[in-house]
């Protein structure tokens, strides 16, 4: 049942706004006429600021309402709100606001207007992913696939006609069935053979990497995913990234045990036990957090852990955000990593992200 928000911008020259005050209340009026046409009334309330600004509310007995702001620096703003009913269409339709729009524009001898799409707030189904830049986008969702909540997290599959099944834990994006670039990438992007080597992957739940993987005849593939609702999620409802890996969570040549890393990566230590190859797939992006001591310490003890382990000929992939310097400071810190190593950095494009990715493959320096 949701509210739908529509918001309206004007540039206008500020001359045009700094009239006489006979002038004003014309231009005023004027604006509020327009409002009007919407099927609302008012203004109920009106407010004038001490810079000459003005703010007026409008509504109608439906409870739709229109909120006008007048910067005297030259900006004039609309936001209209109105409810719809799950499945329903707006009264207040993207035409007539289109019809808006352009009065407004004679009105304010305005050359520069901007009309953003509904804002479709209090829906049953949330159509809004928050990219790590802070940015909205917003999806084409047309059903829940799965939810529930395991000791862990929230686990959530959204059906997308564009991208296919798509899973969020704790509502923030991890893949969807498009995105084979992805796990591509936090293989080498075909670079390396896998045949008759070790792998290691922490985390990878969807079952991306573990499939990619088996298809090149690997010597062995250990997998840690501390939750097994996720593995139970991606085997039934996200066969097109996991295939049939999970059917069975052992084989000839690979293993998914289910259980916290860390502690697996400490006792890989004290053996002695190491890899061709870690793949760092956790959920916690390992390179978006500020190196803080409550974000960073179990990022960074993971990254100490997994070199440890890495064989000297060894490659280690992680990734995160490419935005807000995460990429400079994650290089910052491989720059003091002791024994050095040498790394890759690779941006790529993954279909339902709507941003750019960062993929890193580490190795120790020679």
């Amino acid at each position: 049942m949701p509210a739908y928000n529509l918001l309206l911008d004007f540039q206008v020259a500020p001359t045009i706004l700094e009239t006489s005050e006979n002038g004003k209340a014309t231009s005023n009026q004027e604006m509020h006429n327009v409002v009007r046409s919407l099927g609302l009334q008012g203004p109920v309330s009106a407010v004038t600021f001490q810079d000459g600004g003005t703010f007026a509310v409008f509504h109608n007995e439906g409870g739709s309402h229109a909120t006008l702001r007048v910067y005297p620096q030259g900006l004039v703003t609309l936001d209209v709100q109105q409810w719809v009913e799950e499945g329903g269409e707006p009264k207040i339709t993207e035409e007539s606001l289109k019809d808006v729009e352009q009065k407004f524009r004679r009105v304010l001898s305005s050359k520069k207007s901007k009309r953003l799409p509904f804002i479709k707030r209090g829906m049953r189904l949330d159509p809004y992913i928050t990219t790590t830049s802070e940015q909205i986008v917003e999806y084409d969702f047309d059903r829940v696939v799965y939810e529930e909540n395991s000791p862990y997290q929230n686990i959530k599959i959204l059906h997308s006609p564009q991208y296919g099944n798509l899973l969020l834990l704790d509502d923030d994006q991890n893949l969807a069935e498009s995105d084979a670039a992805y796990t591509y990438a936090m293989t080498g992007n075909g670079r390396e053979d896998f045949m008759n080597k070790d792998v290691l992957i922490l985390g990878g739940g969807d079952g991306g990497i573990l499939y990619h993987l088996l298809q090149q005849n690997p010597k062995f593939v250990t997998m840690l995913e501390i939750d097994q609702m996720v593995i139970d999620a991606a085997t039934k409802y996200l066969r097109g990234i996991c295939h049939d890996c999970f059917d069975s969570l052992s084989g000839d040549n690979y293993l998914v045990r289910v259980e916290d890393c860390v502690p697996v990566l400490e006792q890989y230590t004290q053996d002695g036990k190491t890899f061709d190859y870690v793949i760092n797939d956790l959920t916690d992006i390992p390179i978006s957090q500020e190196p803080t001591e409550d974000t960073c310490d179990l990022p960074q003890k993971i990254l100490d852990l997994s070199l440890k382990v890495l064989k000297k000929t060894g490659k280690y992939w992680t990734h995160g955000a490419n935005t807000n310097n995460v990429p400079q400071k994650f290089e910052e810190q491989l720059k003091h990593l002791l024994p050095p190593v040498d790394f890759l950095k690779e941006v790529i494009a993954i279909p339902s992200y709507h941003e750019l990715w960062a993929f890193y493959t580490i190795w120790k320096a020679s």
